[in-house]
């Protein structure tokens, strides 16, 4: 017995928490464009995959599978680590889908910005090319490895206990071992 369960209990509420603020702005980003010739642009086709994405890691079955310890108060260690690594796992990949709708939104606010309220065209094209590059660099700089380290500076930043947070090796095992949607 190690006395830490409460801080365990209040790691695992915080990351709970910083998981349905995710999934909320998730849920509230656009997904469909106003002219439907735009629907299968780049940008907006990663909006509605981020939406799917959203929907699975919300909907994905948790890992119930604890391993039995001795005593009451080491299960209930045994649980509070397992529920801790579901929770971290979820606010990561929420993170992930937060800041690529992030990036196509910038996509479609540069876009308008080209178009400047008229359709794409030949005297333009160079341009939304621009801002379909612009996208998929900034796409290629969302890795596990900087989300991973973002959250985890904010979470020492903010003052939390992070002494038992799972490594980012075992949150992308959990990512893995989830079935995917097609």
């Amino acid at each position: 017995m190690d006395g830490l369960n409460d801080y365990r209990t209040a790691r695992v509420a915080e990351v709970l928490s910083d998981f349905r603020t995710l999934q909320y702005y998730i849920a509230a980003a656009p997904t469909d464009p106003q002219h439907t010739e735009d629907y299968y642009t780049e940008g907006w086709a990663a909006l509605r995959q981020c939406a799917l994405d959203g929907q699975h890691i919300l909907n994905c079955a948790a890992d119930v599978t604890v391993p039995q310890a001795r005593g009451e108060e080491e299960q209930a260690k045994a649980e509070l680590k397992q529920v801790l690594l579901d929770a971290i796992a979820r606010r990561h990949e929420a993170q992930k889908i937060y800041l690529r709708q992030a990036a196509a939104q910038r996509w479609i606010e540069y876009r308008e910005q080209v178009l400047q309220g008229h359709r794409p065209s030949s005297s333009n094209r160079r341009q939304l090319k621009a801002c379909d590059e612009q996208l998929r660099s900034e796409l290629s700089q969302i890795t596990d490895e900087s989300i991973y380290q973002e959250l985890q500076a904010s979470d020492i930043g903010m003052g939390r206990w992070v002494a038992e947070d799972p490594s980012l090796r075992a949150v992308q095992r959990w990512v893995r071992a989830r079935p995917q949607t097609v």
